[in-house]
């Protein structure tokens, strides 16, 4: 509380009672470069909320929604895959082909009964010829007479225990007993689905890759343009002593949590794609192209891998946004020095 006095030459003086705030303590360069970083003082650095923002957010979150959805469907193609490799893995095939002067149906019933001494071997099916040439309708279509074809027969080897398999004893028993059957391992076949597999999986890898690129790139312009708006701002604190990595963290700061918004809106669109179309292949189960949909992916049912892989993407991208925005901040201030 202090007394002020004011005085007249006509009127003399006259005192009067007033509160004066007492002087605020002097902020310190730091303090007050925090300030103006902040937009404590009305004007911030890098503006948190602008057209160009929330252009970034969106870009960032379409980015991320390609990223995590392609992520997802390359779980889905690896898990069918394995689906795939284990339905295989797990059966062996004997052919028999039809010989003139033989009894096909004795040749078969010798097959299975050599097939059926060997250990590992759970269950022997033959197929009747009928089944047989049940298998060739998908390609040549059905009300055809294949009674004049040398239509092959097949037997079925069901494994529980695929490694303890003598398969090239089972091989020289069958070329030793019948010189018309022959063993199909699947090897190939097997070999051709762990390739394909590899195959998905780089290209999905090498995608995710391109995405993140491209973000960099638009963080990057995005970064660049901030700058341009506010050089002359960055150039004073520059000079007064705001370091490089006081002025870059802001930045980082501000580009991290546009990453993080469209990264989170990215990774939820994302697993919605996923749910939904969980719930329409659930529906659709029964129908004419269902059976191909499941063997191509599946269930459509992400595993917690997929989930994971999808949550990784995202905060990949968030930070990757951080990152570029930083390592642009700084060479640019290199360039002011």
């Amino acid at each position: 509380m202090m007394r002020a006095v004011w005085c007249s030459g006509m009127d003399g003086c006259t005192s009067m009672t007033d509160t004066l705030d007492p002087p605020h303590k002097p902020q310190s360069l730091m303090q007050r470069l925090k300030m103006v970083l902040h937009g404590q003082d009305g004007h911030p650095l890098v503006p948190s909320e602008n057209i160009a923002g929330r252009a970034l957010v969106v870009v960032i979150a379409i980015m991320t929604f390609l990223a995590a959805l392609t992520t997802g469907a390359a779980q889905l193609l690896a898990s069918a895959s394995q689906d795939w490799q284990g339905a295989v893995a797990t059966e062996l095939t004997i052919q028999v082909r039809p010989v003139q002067g033989r009894n096909i149906d004795q040749d078969v019933a010798r097959a299975a009964a050599i097939a059926g001494t060997f250990k590992g071997i759970s269950k022997v099916r033959p197929y009747s010829k009928r089944e047989s040439e049940a298998l060739l309708e998908p390609w040549l279509g059905t009300g055809l007479g294949l009674d004049d074809l040398p239509v092959p027969r097949l037997i079925v080897l069901q494994s529980d225990a695929p490694a303890h398999v003598d398969i090239e004893g089972l091989k020289k028993a069958l070329g030793e007993s019948l010189r018309n059957a022959s063993l199909d391992d699947h090897r190939v076949w097997t070999a051709r689905l762990q390739s394909m597999a590899r195959s998905v999986i780089g290209i999905a890898i090498g995608l995710v890759v391109l995405v993140l690129i491209a973000t960099g790139l638009a963080v990057g312009f995005a970064t660049r343009g901030a700058i341009s708006g506010n050089r002359n701002t960055m150039e004073v604190l520059h000079f007064v002593g705001a370091t490089d990595a006081f002025i870059a963290r802001e930045f980082q700061r501000h580009f991290l949590l546009l990453g993080l918004q469209g990264g989170f809106l990215g990774g939820m669109a994302a697993l919605l794609f996923f749910l939904i179309a969980q719930f329409f292949a659930e529906q659709w189960i029964g129908s004419v192209g269902s059976e191909q949909m499941s063997v191509l992916f599946g269930s459509f049912i992400l595993e917690k891998s997929g989930y994971a892989g999808i949550f990784l993407t995202a905060l990949l991208v968030a930070l990757l946004t951080a990152l570029v925005s930083r390592l642009t901040v700084a060479h640019t201030l290199r360039s002011l020095t």
